[in-house]
């Protein structure tokens, strides 16, 4: 590596945010590079369920066929109660009606071969350890490679923080995590099932302890359509006895109630179940600097209803991207204050409704008695899934959206938390 090069963008992080981003950037005509710690392909603690929100960004970045040969769903069938509810995905103009369900291993190496495709430049198996600032700006970073055990440095004009949910990187710059916003921990393993080519993918709604007392999180099962599913369970952080609940257990607890309806082949996973914590509802901050911004789960941009996050660590990218490259061809660095505005136009008000939610239903009762009004009614489940989601129509005075903008309304009047 010429060690006297500039890049235009320096991207610390090669997952879906940092990956969209570098594509983006280098569609643009940019000089991009990006760092990342892992060598691809490398695992993740995921669902590894795309969206149609998160496959609507997919095609938009040209991937649409290489889709195609993994597992595609279409709906989601939901479980409380003893009752099931299975929808198929609501029309909408602008995503498609369909899922899949990709391991992220594969997912992220190929979101990120792409990038490189169209002219991004990777150095995998580096970590970026420190930034490198000069006069108050991050003019680049501190570099270290692992194989080699060595050191350097690379510069440029603006950096991309997209090192994922423990972002040490961001933390060097100063982001943190707001202490009282809701996170939760999710933990998945794979488990060989006859039934891996279901069109569904299947939540549970309050999941339980090994006394039979609901917890507020859910379980989910998603086909992968190579003879395995993923399983896995996510507990939100606003539940009082939260730091209390051993993961690995619930979901043992959880798998042994899947086993029957997925027919699950052996009480063992196919290899150790993986854990991790997922900042959410936009928690880290700031988001932007005055050379540099903030993407994906670095940003805390999970999703808190659902615990989604790739769709919005891909939108993310792009949004960076879009602002980056306006600053770049303007040669004004003031076109980034405009990013964590439009991450607050697009997010703000949607992520507050759904931390007030969490926080709602972190008490067991209150999800109790909610869960079983919503399995009764498939009309509400069917509004659920469109709020859930983030799939309202922006310009439809239907009931989904009508009870969205009641939560708003609702949402508004409560100080930020």
């Amino acid at each position: 590596m010429d060690l006297t090069h500039t890049y235009d963008v320096l991207v610390v992080g090669g997952g879906p945010a940092g990956a969209a981003a570098a594509y983006a950037l280098a569609m643009h005509g940019h000089d991009v590079l990006v760092v990342e710690r892992k060598r691809f392909p490398r695992d993740k603690t995921c669902g590894d369920a795309l969206t149609p929100r998160a496959v609507h960004t997919l095609h938009q970045m040209g991937l649409g066929p290489q889709l195609a040969p993994f597992h595609r769903f279409t709906g989601l069938r939901t479980l409380a109660h003893g009752r099931q509810v299975a929808l198929t995905w609501p029309d909408h103009q602008t995503f498609p009606d369909h899922g899949y369900v990709i391991k992220r291993h594969t997912l992220d190496k190929l979101v990120l071969d792409h990038a490189v495709s169209v002219g991004a430049t990777i150095r995998a198996g580096t970590e970026a350890v420190s930034p490198i600032i000069e006069r108050g700006f991050v003019r680049g970073a501190m570099l270290r490679e692992a194989a080699a055990d060595a050191t350097s440095s690379v510069r440029a004009r603006y950096v991309v923080v997209a090192d994922g949910a423990n972002s040490r990187f961001g933390r060097s710059l100063g982001t943190t995590r707001a202490k009282g916003w809701p996170f939760a921990t999710a933990i998945r393993g794979y488990w060989e099932s006859p039934l891996h080519t279901e069109p569904w993918i299947e939540s549970t709604l309050a999941v339980t302890d090994r006394d039979g007392r609901p917890l507020p999180g859910y379980g989910w099962v998603f086909p992968l359509g190579d003879g395995t599913v993923n399983v896995g369970v996510g507990l939100l952080s606003t539940y009082r006895d939260f730091k209390s609940v051993n993961t690995t257990q619930l979901l043992g607890e959880f798998v042994a109630s899947a086993s029957q309806r997925w027919e699950l082949t052996s009480e063992s996973p196919t290899d150790e179940p993986r854990a991790a914590r997922l900042p959410m509802g936009g928690s880290v901050g700031p988001k932007s600097g005055p050379t540099y911004l903030v993407v994906g789960d670095a940003a805390g941009t999970v999703n808190p209803f659902n615990g989604e996050g790739i769709a919005y660590a891909y939108e993310t990218g792009r949004m960076a991207a879009d602002v980056l490259h306006e600053a770049l061809s303007t040669n004004d660095p003031r076109a980034l204050t405009q990013y964590a505005r439009q991450l607050d136009d697009t997010y703000g008000l949607y992520f507050k409704v759904a931390r007030l939610f969490a926080r709602v239903v972190g008490r067991p009762q209150v999800l109790r008695e909610l869960s079983w009004v919503m399995i009764h009614s498939r009309t509400l489940m069917e509004w659920l899934v469109r709020i859930m989601s983030n799939t309202l129509q922006p310009e439809d005075a239907g009931p989904a959206e009508a009870a969205y903008r009641a939560m708003a309304r609702i949402a508004r009047l409560f100080p930020d938390a």
